[in-house]
């Protein structure tokens, strides 16, 4: 009987000593896809741009009290194939993406905070352009015009700007046609422009500073002829399967950034991370 009683004593201190404890201090890892990260963006625009998301992983150490492994990605489909092993516990980047992806991904996730930009905003919009040139002034006069949109997964540049065209009575073409980015997209009307083609195409807000910054176009070649409604920018969903008191840590933790003067300059914000949705859309 002793040696039983030992045996069974034995076990406790394997499942709930230093064992459990190397548990609970597994890596958090953490998938940036936010376009506005300084790896998959570029430092032409001063002081934007270039968010330094390495920080906010030293940040969520500290305050966790475990290790943190940022990994960056413009999918979520390629970070967990490469660089994760499958693995993702919180992901960060444009809400309707990661949506969209999670969902491609069989991932259960869920909102937990927008990152307000510099100016407190937690939302963007998508921008109608046309050639400088071009006679269309408002989305009214697109009629008939070539229109090339953004992918299916970019809300600003897809679903709500076919929104502003059906509330418009403005027909869109029965079969869409795409452009991944904003850059392909520019580039595309203002070749078609010179070639006499109407044509317009929807940018992000966001990316409008880069566009003239990193040289694609020159100041001046695009004009803006109409916005969407706001759509939510920069959101961090949190894993279904990581523990509630676990995401409630990892939610308070990003909630305190705003308090760090330092840390909100190196990810270029306002008031750090705010509950999904509170903050003004205007």
């Amino acid at each position: 009987m002793a040696i039983l009683r030992f045996l069974v004593a034995l076990a406790l201190m394997v499942t709930s000593g230093p064992a459990a404890i190397g548990q609970e201090k597994t890596t958090l890892t953490v998938i940036v896809m936010d376009p506005l990260a300084a790896p998959l963006s570029c430092p032409c625009v001063k002081g934007y741009a270039q968010r330094d998301y390495e920080k906010l992983g030293k940040h969520l150490e500290k305050h966790l009290g475990r290790p943190v492994k940022v990994h960056f990605s413009e999918s979520l489909t390629n970070a967990l194939e490469k660089k994760t092993a499958g693995k993702a516990d919180l992901i960060i980047g444009k809400e309707s993406m990661i949506r969209h992806q999670a969902k491609a991904n069989k991932l259960g996730i869920s909102p937990i905070a927008s990152l307000t930009g510099k100016d407190g905003k937690t939302t963007m919009t998508g921008l109608f352009v046309v050639a400088a040139q071009d006679k269309a002034l408002t989305p009214l006069d697109l009629k008939g015009y070539r229109m090339i949109f953004g992918p299916a997964d970019a809300d600003e540049k897809h679903t709500a700007a076919l929104a502003v065209l059906r509330d418009l009575e403005v027909a869109a073409p029965k079969q869409l046609e795409t452009c991944n980015s904003c850059s392909d997209g520019s580039l595309k009307i203002l070749d078609l422009h010179k070639k006499g083609v109407k044509a317009v195409t929807v940018i992000s807000s966001y990316a409008q500073p880069l566009l003239e910054g990193c040289g694609t176009i020159n100041k001046g070649d695009l004009r803006v002829v109409g916005e969407t409604d706001t759509v939510p920018f920069v959101v961090a969903f949190i894993n279904s399967s990581v523990a509630s008191a676990e995401r409630t840590a990892i939610q308070q933790a990003l909630f305190q950034v705003g308090t760090v003067p330092d840390l909100c300059t190196a990810i270029e914000t306002k008031s750090g991370f705010v509950p999904f949705g509170s903050a003004k859309k205007k």
